[in-house]
């Protein structure tokens, strides 16, 4: 009896990997061994800095809108807190968008929070 090799189910998944690694230095992509590595901690980087993105992003937001808030004579906490108390519900990025691109429209919604 014959011993069986993989054969092209091996050589299939070995370029399914070698494509993934394709860009990456030096052996890296093109050896099949130092490839699965690369691979392998590409992507466990790729599923963590999908979560750190959204932090990072919240984190703009909120500098985003403390900067506006304090040009209106006011704080990030006290304007979320008095909008968490009238009601409003507008997100951080969509306040924050307004802070950038429409500064008379975040004066006035700053206005009707506070007032």
């Amino acid at each position: 009896m014959a011993r069986v090799k993989g054969g092209f189910t091996n050589r299939r998944r070995h370029k399914k990997v070698l494509k993934r690694a394709s860009g990456f230095y030096s052996a890296n992509s093109r050896c099949y061994t130092h490839a699965v590595e690369k691979v392998d901690r590409a992507l466990s980087y790729a599923y963590r800095d999908r979560k750190a993105k959204k932090r990072t992003f919240r984190r703009l937001w909120t500098q985003r809108i403390n900067a506006a808030a304090r040009l209106n004579g006011t704080t990030y906490s006290v304007l979320i807190g008095a909008m968490a108390k009238k009601g409003f519900a507008i997100d951080r990025k969509i306040l924050a968008d307004l802070a950038i691109s429409d500064a008379a429209g975040f004066a006035a919604i700053v206005k009707q929070a506070i007032a």
